[in-house]
C-alpha cells in the first residue's frame, strides 16, 4: 500500500508542504501530538498517491484528484467516517497552502464522503461491569488497573484523559477530577465513592513505583507515565482474567459510563458536560441506544409484546392477532 511506503521515497515538492503543515498545527494552532500524527499519517497517504501517479505538486491537485482518490479509499475499504477524516485533513492542508501561496484554490472544498450507516458504541451490561470492578486484584500492578477502570467508569474518561493524569489533578475531599480533554479544553468531572477508594489504595503504592519528579498519577514498573496502549493492554487482560464476556477496551468504560448515566437520569446536557462534547449531537447517539435499552424491557415485560409461537405474534387465548 502506498502508505507503507518510506517517507524519503516523496519528492520534496510534496513532502516538505506537509512537514511545515504539521509543524504549524504543532505550534501556532497546538493541536496535540496524536491529532498531528493522524493529519501527517492521512496526509502523507495521499501524497504517496499523487506520486504514483506522477504527480509531483500540491497546486497540480484538481477537485477530479480528490474525487479519484475518494473513489479509492472507498475501494480500500475505508467507511464514510475515515473518508471525512481524510477529507477533513486535504481541506486544512490547503487552507494552509492558499495561505503560503503555495496553491491558488483548494480541491476538496466541497467535496463529501459518502455516507455510512451509523454505527452505535457497544457498551456493557451494568451486572458484568460490577463483576468486573468488585474482582479482588492480586498485586500492586492490578491495584492499579484496577483503579484506572473504576476511575475511567466512574468519570467516564477518554483514554488520553486518563493517561494525562497528575496526581494534582485528583481532589479526593472534594470528589472530583480535572481533565483535560479534546482542544486542550479543561473539565472538572465527579469522581464516585469507589473510584476515590480505589485511588486512596493505589497511592500509597504508586509511591513505592514512581521515578523521582514524575507526576502522572499512574506509573509503570519502571515509574513512569503509562502508555496508552499499556492500558488498553492491560484492560483486555484484565477482562479475559475476570471472565469478560466481550473483548474489554477503554471507550467500551466510556460509552457504558454514558449510556448508564442518560439510562438513569435522562438528562441529556448532563451527559454531555459530563463527557467533554463540545457538540450536544455527539452525545445524541446515547439516546440511540437508551432507547434500544426501552424496547428490550418493553419486550420482555409487557403482555402485548411477547412472541409465542413460530407463526408470528399470538394472543394470550391462542388466536392470531389481527
Amino acid at each position: 500500500m502506498a502508505e507503507a511506503q518510506g517517507v524519503t521515497e516523496l519528492p520534496d515538492s510534496l513532502l516538505a508542504p506537509v512537514t511545515n503543515f504539521i509543524g504549524h498545527l504543532a505550534s501556532e494552532k497546538r493541536h496535540s501530538p496524536r491529532t498531528c500524527d493522524n493529519y501527517q499519517r492521512d496526509l502523507l497517504r495521499l501524497a504517496h498517491w499523487l506520486n504514483a501517479g506522477q504527480q509531483h505538486q500540491w497546486r497540480d491537485v484538481s477537485t477530479h484528484d480528490v474525487r479519484r482518490y475518494v473513489a479509492t479509499l472507498s475501494r480500500d475499504g475505508l467507511g464514510g467516517r475515515s473518508i471525512a477524516r481524510h477529507l477533513s485533513a486535504i481541506r486544512r492542508l490547503f487552507q494552509y497552502l492558499l495561505r503560503e501561496r503555495l496553491a491558488t484554490d483548494n480541491p476538496a472544498l466541497d467535496i463529501r464522503a459518502p455516507k455510512s450507516p451509523r454505527r452505535l458504541p457497544k457498551v456493557a451490561d451494568v451486572d458484568q461491569l460490577n463483576h468486573l470492578l468488585d474482582a479482588d486484584a492480586d498485586d500492586p500492578l492490578e491495584i492499579r488497573d484496577l483503579c484506572m477502570f473504576e476511575l475511567m467508569y466512574s468519570s467516564g474518561l477518554r483514554l488520553a484523559e486518563l493517561v494525562g493524569l497528575n496526581l494534582t489533578s485528583v481532589d479526593l475531599s472534594g470528589g472530583e477530577v480535572r481533565v483535560l480533554g479534546k482542544g486542550d479544553k479543561e473539565r472538572i468531572v465527579p469522581v464516585g465513592r469507589k473510584a476515590r477508594a480505589a485511588i486512596e489504595t493505589w497511592l500509597p503504592l504508586r509511591a513505592g513505583l514512581a521515578a523521582e519528579s514524575e507526576p502522572a498519577l499512574f506509573v509503570s514498573q519502571r515509574g513512569h507515565r503509562l502508555s496508552h496502549r499499556s492500558v488498553q493492554a492491560r484492560l483486555n487482560r484484565w477482562g479475559l482474567a475476570k471472565g469478560a464476556d466481550q473483548k474489554l477496551h477503554p471507550h467500551l468504560l466510556r460509552h457504558s459510563f454514558a449510556s448508564h448515566m442518560l439510562e438513569s437520569s435522562g438528562d441529556l446536557r448532563a451527559v454531555q458536560e459530563l463527557l467533554g462534547h463540545a457538540d450536544i449531537a455527539t452525545t445524541q447517539v446515547y439516546t440511540h441506544l437508551d432507547f434500544q435499552h426501552l424496547a428490550r424491557v418493553y419486550d420482555r415485560s409487557h403482555p402485548r409484546a411477547h412472541r409465542r409461537g413460530s407463526a408470528g405474534e399470538r394472543r394470550e387465548d391462542g388466536q392470531a392477532d389481527d
